[in-house]
């Protein structure tokens, strides 16, 4: 491709490129000498589950690897027991070596859904950040002041209100930073919140004589509400290890309009492609629900495959238009104590709901139906038999109770 060609794909749903002519400059001398630009991005595994507002960052790897240029996932198994202090009010909770190893082979697993894996590089900053001594470590901090570090937005808040900032949170950007040194980074992508991190990179290249790599920054997911960043706490989340009638269901509930911003962000669709679709929905031959049931069928095939996502698309087809119970719903089997158990803690035995006392809120909240009756009576209690059990609008279970 061109660097013109290039430079529209990778400018898609971007919000900054610093600097773009640097990036044009580095992309001529690609394209001239055929040697591809060095790609990072570095996620912590701070948590086993990646929902689809971590996979910003991941589709437009795959968007540089598809450009033939070289992509380095970069898991912080180190940065991730310090914490990223980005954004935080309070001091992280330091992670334990084994938490950060044990989330970072499921972030090995996830990834692959969208990146190559033959064409992938995935290394842990552990690698060098471990081998630094002390020495090294003053010698990093040497290269940021404090004035520098307090320009940062949430470390000035605390300064300004007298909350704590630990030492060890400055060092956080610094080792990120680094992680850029030592992989000659020509390109680095992160969040907008992410910002000062990568700049500080840029920063330590000038330090170490390398050419300071080009920082693309994408936008922050909002969540099924609309409004708010994704987010497991908010519940406002698609996790992309959730099952195939659960995404398709999430992703038929957005609004139009946040309809669009997944398409730019989280679709293989081409920008020609995204182009015309908004033409066809402006125009009024391409109906709203149409184009999200196509999203919706093209999340869960990357997630799940082809016949996952179509069988999804029969099963919301029955569920609210025909008021049917899916074909394909899973099947449990719960060992009575007593001969009866309360419906509450049938739905969490049957993990139609996290805990009991969820299982209790959904009832008195009218989101519960055994045997497509709504229940009103969270005391109800099921003796031995078999029922389908339906929570909310998507999760659905056979019981046997026996």
């Amino acid at each position: 491709m061109t660097v013109a060609e290039q430079m529209e794909i990778i400018k898609r749903g971007a919000v900054e490129i610093l600097v773009e002519k640097e990036l044009v400059e580095k992309l001529e001398k690609s394209v001239k000498t055929g040697v591809p630009l060095k790609i990072k991005a570095g996620f912590d595994p701070t948590a086993p589950d990646l929902h689809v507002g971590h996979t910003v960052l991941l589709h437009k790897m795959r968007q540089f690897q598809k450009l033939g240029h070289e992509i380095y996932f970069l898991i912080g198994d180190f940065t991730g027991m310090i914490g990223d202090p980005t954004g935080k009010s309070e001091t992280r909770k330091v992670l334990s070596r084994e938490d950060v190893l044990r989330n970072a082979e499921t972030y090995k697993e996830q990834v692959f859904k969208i990146l190559d894996p033959e064409l992938t590089k995935v290394v842990f900053n552990s690698e060098w950040l471990g081998k630094l001594s002390a020495g090294d470590m003053i010698a990093l901090a040497s290269k940021y002041t404090v004035a520098r570090m307090l320009e940062r937005e949430d470390f000035s808040k605390r300064f300004a209100n007298q909350m704590p900032i630990s030492i060890h949170e400055f060092m956080y950007p610094l080792v990120q930073g680094y992680d850029s040194v030592a992989l000659h980074a020509d390109v680095e992508l992160g969040g907008t919140d992410q910002k000062f991190n990568l700049l500080v990179g840029r920063e330590l290249q000038r330090e170490w004589g390398q050419t300071p790599q080009t920082v693309i920054t994408m936008p922050l997911l909002e969540g099924l509400d609309g409004v708010n960043k994704m987010s497991k706490s908010l519940g406002n989340y698609i996790g992309i290890n959730e099952p195939a009638d659960e995404i398709y269901g999430k992703v038929m509930s957005i609004t139009d309009e946040l309809m669009l911003r997944y398409y730019e962000l989280l679709s293989d669709l081409t920008t020609a492609e995204l182009e015309k679709l908004k033409a066809d929905l402006n125009g009024g031959s391409l109906h709203p629900m149409a184009a999200k049931k196509q999203l919706a069928r093209e999340m869960v095939a990357r997630y799940h495959g082809a016949e996952a996502a179509t069988l999804a698309d029969e099963n919301f087809v029955k569920r609210f238009r025909n008021n049917e119970t899916p074909e394909d719903m899973p099947e449990v089997s719960i060992a009575l104590d007593g001969g009866k158990m309360p419906l509450f803690k049938v739905l969490a035995t049957a993990e139609l709901v996290k805990s009991g006392s969820e299982g209790r809120r959904s009832i008195q909240g009218g989101g519960v139906k055994v045997d497509g009756e709504k229940i009103a009576d969270e005391n109800l209690e099921l003796g031995a038999g078999e029922y389908v059990i339906q929570v909310g609008k998507r999760r659905f279970a056979k019981v046997k109770l026996s």
